[in-house]
């Protein structure tokens, strides 16, 4: 079963797997990036500097990235996770102009508190060689809970 877009408690269940996407990274976005960030750091602009790091190149910002995810949940929860969501997350290993980023989750547990259901779950960024680059949790809180849970 995958969630679409969806915050009726009444159609999640544990082992729902979230809406997955793909994305390619490209050098373009990265610049875009930094400029609405005002990021400018050569690690993720200058090809040049960044060759010459142990990096061995250019790497997106970790928080470009992390907003893949957080896109990926508000895809499965709307407007319940631009307002209750949370985040714990780990950065695992950088992501790369010319990676192709897959970010995914799974809902592993619903808990009632009080007349509000808080959907736990797993999620995952990784590369098209399934390395991880982003592991972690997340939680939000939805407005209303299944009868079943009441």
């Amino acid at each position: 079963m995958y969630a679409e877009r969806r915050s009726d408690p009444a159609l999640w269940e544990e082992g729902t797997r979230l809406p997955a996407f793909s994305k390619e990274i490209q050098q373009e976005t990265i610049n875009r990036y930094a400029r609405a960030s005002k990021d400018f750091n050569p690690i993720h602009i200058d090809e040049d500097f960044a060759r010459k790091t142990p990096l061995g190149g250019t790497v997106a910002h970790g928080m470009l990235i992390l907003a893949y995810v957080s896109e990926m949940m508000t895809a499965a929860f709307g407007m319940d996770w631009v307002t209750t969501g949370k985040l714990n997350v780990r950065f695992r290993s950088p992501a790369r102009p010319g990676d192709t980023l897959t970010v995914g989750g799974q809902i592993t547990r619903i808990e009632t508190v009080g007349d509000k259901a808080v959907v736990h779950c797993d999620v995952l960024c990784q590369n098209q060689s399934g390395e991880a680059l982003i592991t972690g949790n997340a939680s939000v809180e939805l407005n209303r809970c299944p009868p079943s849970r009441q």
